[in-house]
């Protein structure tokens, strides 16, 4: 049955509540013990057969751990969720879990974050893995690749970064079905508010739950949300390689998932105007966001995100402007703050040729269009205002 709630009434009371006794704690606990006990050893066997609810060991599961698991599976719209240390953790894992290893292919988007295309094209490759890049916008191009690699996985981002490319999902799970492959979207700049990829037909919606999901930038965390199947396999996965959540992360993450539909509300409202307000400045040479209307893919972005805004990401080029000028740019502002993440209740820019795509050489850079001139820029949740005078003083100052 179709959950009627909200999004925003869902957010506050997702994963809560769930009794371990005869009596319900109104927020969940952090459950820091490693282990637990059984008066009934049958109890126990029961629990590692997978015939009875209950624990074992950290590294399987965790009652706070699964509430979070609870609340993003929830508002993914998804069968289940697994929790993850980091939101690399949760990308390789996905990967693995969809069947990639020695002699399978993938097909990925040429523009996702830079810490993915180096797991790309040096882990996997060194295990023999063949890997296309293809432009996720392309269809024809990877209808192709998928074709001619016969890969197991296609995987894109719904919002791609830095370039803020917007990827039909729906679309691109129909072609990934066709060729056998499974489709791994990583949903971390749309989060559950904006997008639920498996809704429209894609494997594995992954995040880096570090970022809008949390959102205050005090917690290290990925989560991938899947079907009943896939869950087992991740499940299963991580009980081998240990790249488990602790339950104090997984409590400050849960109690950052709950102001998600507010945080994101402003933070879109504040970005679409930055962006405008961008696109204006004589000293600005090019805006990318989906909620410009010359944006290519603003259309399918109004469909996809229903209305509820455009994200909290975009990212400009500054004219004329090297690595020293965008440095001296980002050590003019007072109120966006230079730091290497995103989706915080913060504003914060940063500079993707010297940080989140530092690992690529420059010839992969011009390949994917990350030029030295530009700067990304996630929208907090400040006063718009105070945000655009802090913006106008740097671009003077430099």
């Amino acid at each position: 049955m179709k959950n009627k709630k909200s999004f925003e009434t869902r957010a506050v009371h997702a994963g809560e509540r769930v009794p371990p006794a005869d009596f319900t704690p109104v927020t969940t606990p952090i459950w820091t013990t490693v282990g637990y006990l059984y008066e009934n050893m049958d109890d126990l066997d029961a629990v590692f057969d997978g015939n009875k609810r209950g624990q074992v060991y950290l590294r399987y599961s965790n009652p706070t751990v699964e509430a979070f698991e609870a609340a993003v599976a929830e508002l993914e719209a998804a069968d289940g969720a697994q929790a993850y240390s980091s939101g690399m953790a949760a990308i390789h894992a996905a990967l693995l879990a969809a069947g990639v290893k020695a002699g399978t292919s993938v097909v990925a988007a040429l523009d996702v974050y830079g810490a993915t295309f180096s797991l790309l094209h040096s882990l996997f490759k060194n295990m023999d893995v063949n890997l296309r890049m293809v432009d996720a916008i392309n269809h024809a191009e990877v209808e192709s690749a998928l074709k001619e690699s016969g890969a197991v996985v296609l995987y894109v981002e719904s919002i791609s970064n830095p370039l803020l490319k917007v990827a039909d999902i729906p679309a691109l799970a129909e072609l990934a079905h066709r060729y056998g492959a499974a489709l791994l979207v990583d949903n971390t700049f749309a989060a559950p508010y904006l997008l639920n990829p498996i809704s429209h037909g894609a494997d594995m919606s992954i995040h880096s739950a570090t970022k809008y999901i949390s959102g205050h930038g005090d917690v290290l965390a990925g989560v991938i949300a899947a079907s009943k199947e896939n869950k087992k396999k991740l499940f299963e996965l991580n009980k081998l390689v240990g790249g488990v959540l602790g339950p104090f992360e997984a409590w400050l993450a849960l109690r950052g998932l709950k102001t998600l539909p507010l945080r994101m509300k402003q933070q879109c409202q504040n970005a679409q105007q930055v962006a405008e307000w961008l696109s204006k400045h004589p000293r600005v040479t090019k805006v990318n966001y989906p909620g410009l209307a010359a944006h290519p893919q603003h259309e399918l972005a109004e469909k996809l995100f229903q209305g509820r805004g455009y994200g909290g990401m975009l990212s400009f080029e500054i004219e004329g402007a090297d690595k020293a000028k965008i440095f001296r740019f980002m050590e003019s502002l007072k109120i966006c703050l230079p730091a290497t993440t995103l989706g915080d209740v913060y504003s914060l820019v940063l500079h993707p040729a010297t940080s989140s795509h530092r690992s690529l050489t420059p010839e992969q850079r011009a390949q994917v269009g990350i030029s030295d001139g530009l700067v990304r820029f996630s929208a907090g949740i400040e006063s718009v205002e105070d945000i655009l005078s802090d913006l106008e003083g740097a671009l003077a100052a430099g």
